[in-house]
């Protein structure tokens, strides 16, 4: 049957309104399990619970999915639960009534709401947080923004993120400072080697410390508060990279004494591609130059740090919806289903010697995220075939002194996911390397 004209266009408008309603009562559906889901788990050790299915398949079900593929490479960017996509869409659909009027006059203002809400999850005072487009925006406002002299030193690690790094180098040839980059094995012994090793480096012209609350190497964490408090006894900033940290594991930034804090949330917190936070410390905001010159009324006002000109409204308020799924789960709960997904392949592939596992085993050391290398086997021809036999995402890790492939899953990650993935690299041979192309 075909049909035409207003009858098409009538017959369009209902379909489409029994999609919005489909997809809201979904949405509720979705909430309304995982709040159950908390509800029945009480106050049941968060460890107990990452081992429970039935809980996980509740909130598993908020998201919609491609389950052809398992994606592990979460690290990079995450999906967001139904719950947060509908928000966004919906606020979407408000900016392009009228943008001049519903994104700037309807909209926007709410974006204070949405920093009080963050700043309450993180730990900080909502004047001390800029709401940003990602960690590398926010990391390079830091960065860029301080006022550094020829001579002056910058001490990192040689793991730290490469963007983040190339940024510095930058400022080596503008501007003469000298960048200083430590080696730490992986895994390290412990977390007291690693701000030993901080601590050794630093020289009288040390004027920043820069390194990564986890890296997105190896998933490793580092004792920020201790590296922020012998900086502090020196003088000495501290700009920590928590692209990888926020709505990974638990932490508070006031309990940190860092400097700036950089961080993405479409990782962790599953909230819109295109979304971070910057947290600078309020007696700094004032001398630290932002990316995009802000009149200078805003001098000591967090807000000159968003002065990027015009920007969607909706991928900033979406962030609210990312909070309330967090916040029903529980952030506890959720970093031990993480830290569990990662244990059940890597306790499985440890014990076969043809695999490196470079991700400590060490509950303080590490999260969800994990490295592994496989003896004869490049990170690239791994990555391919698990891709070409498996449809599995990872990603290849290519370091000066390991390599391997970088395994992240998320909340929507299934056992059987894991365990597919785990198979999967036990069937890995050296024949399964691709073969070179010659010339």
């Amino acid at each position: 049957m075909r049909i035409h004209g207003s009858a098409r266009r009538q017959f369009l408008g209902q379909t489409a309104g029994v999609g919005l309603a489909v997809a809201a009562i979904l949405t509720e559906d979705a909430m309304a399990r995982a709040r159950a889901a908390v509800d029945r788990a009480g106050d049941r050790d968060p460890d107990d619970i990452a081992r429970d299915e039935s809980f996980w398949r509740e909130i598993q079900l908020g998201f919609t999915l491609d389950r052809s593929i398992i994606n592990l490479n979460n690290g990079g960017v995450s999906p967001s639960p139904r719950v947060v996509h509908e928000a966004y869409k919906r606020y979407l659909d408000v900016s392009n009534q009228s943008p001049a009027y519903h994104m700037w006059q309807v909209l926007e203002p709410n974006r204070e709401a949405v920093r009080r809400k963050l700043a309450a999850s993180a730990g900080c005072d909502p004047e001390e947080l800029a709401i940003t487009r990602n960690a590398s925006e926010a990391l390079q406002i830091a960065q860029l923004g301080l006022d550094l002299a020829p001579g002056d030193e910058v001490l990192t690690t040689n793991q730290d993120y490469g963007r983040m790094l190339d940024t510095w180098e930058q400022r080596v040839k503008r501007n003469g400072i000298v960048l200083k980059k430590i080696a730490f094995p992986v895994p390290p012994p412990s977390l007291d080697d690693l701000a030993r090793r901080v601590e050794a480096a630093i020289t009288p012209r040390t004027k920043v410390i820069h390194v990564c609350h986890i890296t997105n190497l190896t998933g490793q964490i580092f004792p920020i508060q201790a590296i922020a408090r012998l900086a502090r006894a020196r003088g000495i900033r501290t700009i920590v990279d928590g692209a990888h940290a926020y709505g990974h594991f638990p932490f508070a930034l006031r309990d940190l004494e860092c400097d700036y804090y950089g961080t993405s949330l479409h990782k962790w917190l599953l909230a819109p591609v295109g979304t971070g936070f910057l947290y600078v410390r309020r007696p700094l905001i004032k001398d630290l130059w932002p990316l995009t010159p802000a009149n200078e009324r805003l001098k000591d006002d967090i807000r000159k740090f968003e002065e990027i000109g015009t920007h969607p409204a909706a991928t900033a308020l979406s962030v609210a919806e990312a909070l309330v799924f967090q916040e029903t789960i529980g952030m506890p709960r959720k970093a031990a289903r993480l830290r569990y997904l990662r244990l059940r392949w890597a306790e499985r592939l440890k014990t076969q010697a043809r695999f490196r596992i470079h991700t400590s085993f060490d509950p303080a050391q590490a999260g969800a995220i994990g490295t592994v290398g496989v003896e004869g086997l490049a990170p690239a021809a791994i990555a391919t075939t698990l891709w070409d036999t498996a449809r599995i995402i990872v990603t290849p890790i290519v370091h000066d002194e390991y390599h391997g492939v970088r395994v992240t899953p998320n909340l929507y990650t299934t056992l059987d996911e894991v365990d597919t993935f785990a198979a999967a690299m036990e069937r890995l041979k050296p024949a399964d390397a691709p073969a070179r192309t010659a010339g």
